[in-house]
């Protein structure tokens, strides 16, 4: 793979995005691209990564959610096609499942990365996009019997 593939990496902010970031050395040997919401902290993530940013959208307040999330789908496939990825990585959560599904529709990889806090049960985005990842991670070995297509690929921490 090398320089010649495009990574587009996307998740959520807080514990999904600390998970992406731990994989660092992998995708820095890549030409990359981060998108994930936008608060004081991730602006901070500018100086060292190329970064977009989405608008962020707590679910607490559902009718500004369906606004802000539906924003965020047109703002994500924009960003698809600007940035013109071959393989779609993400650690979740809801930010990033609408990005999963643009990759698809573009014939691009999809690689779920399933969060290190759940061990016995799935969250809503994973359970979204592991119908259509070309490859579905777990961290724990227990996650197989929720997704049996997966491969354990142990903690990232």
């Amino acid at each position: 793979m090398g320089k010649d593939k495009k990574l587009l990496l996307i998740s959520s902010i807080g514990g999904h995005l600390t998970q992406l970031l731990q994989l660092e050395p992998l995708f820095s040997q890549y030409d990359y691209h981060i998108v994930t919401e936008k608060s004081a902290i991730t602006k901070q993530m500018k100086k060292k990564h190329p970064v977009s940013f989405l608008v962020y959208g707590g679910r607490n307040y559902p009718v500004r959610y369906i606004f802000k999330f539906s924003f965020n789908i047109m703002k994500s496939f924009f960003l698809f096609l600007r940035e013109r990825p071959d393989v779609v990585i993400t650690t979740g959560a809801h930010t990033a499942v609408p990005m999963c599904y643009i990759a698809k529709l573009f014939r691009k990889k999809v690689i779920y990365i399933e969060s290190f806090a759940k061990t016995t049960s799935p969250n809503l985005s994973g359970r979204l996009v592991y119908p259509i990842a070309d490859l579905f991670v777990v961290q724990w070995e227990s996650m197989k019997k929720v997704y049996p297509k997966a491969v354990n690929g142990g903690s990232i921490y």
